[in-house]
């Protein structure tokens, strides 16, 4: 079987010209499957498989998260983690506006609008990760300190 040609997002673009060495990995998008899906496509155990999410805090201003796909974000911890009333998930519409990607297909690199990123601690414990790759059924896998390198988020204990 032919190798698909590796897809060129605004992500990999970024992950190249940073000289980050990852593998790229499709796999059949279906609305509403979530990491789940895409972990049993590629046959990963979903802890592996990083959801970056959109969220944004009382003012609006817009913010990405990134956790494991098999655990969820505690806004109540992150919003006293950051100082701040609240956090929640930002509409879809709003998320898509302020990443340039469609939900579903959002990566932490290449976005659109600058937005400040926090990253669930034990992300960078793990050997290897995979994390969208800036289109839906599209995760890329890398070493996660080049993710810290790249983005250098802020680390934070808010899995639930």
């Amino acid at each position: 079987m032919a190798r698909k040609k590796q897809q060129v997002s605004q992500a990999v673009r970024v992950l190249r010209e940073a000289g980050v060495e990852f593998t790229d990995h499709h796999y059949r998008y279906q609305e509403g499957g979530g990491t789940a899906l895409s972990a049993s496509e590629l046959g990963v155990d979903e802890h592996l498989v990083i959801k970056t999410l959109i969220m944004q805090d009382e003012n609006a201003q817009p913010l990405i998260v990134l956790m494991h796909g098999d655990r969820e974000v505690s806004t109540k911890a992150l919003a006293r983690t950051l100082g701040v009333k609240s956090i929640q998930p930002c509409a879809p519409a709003r998320a898509n506006v302020h990443s340039g990607y469609q939900v579903g297909g959002t990566s932490p690199f290449g976005t659109r609008r600058e937005m400040p990123v926090y990253c669930q601690r034990s992300i960078l414990e793990l050997a290897a990760i995979y994390i969208n790759g800036g289109a839906r059924g599209y995760l890329l896998s890398l070493d996660p300190k080049e993710l810290q390198r790249v983005l250098q988020p802020t680390l934070v204990d808010v899995a639930r």
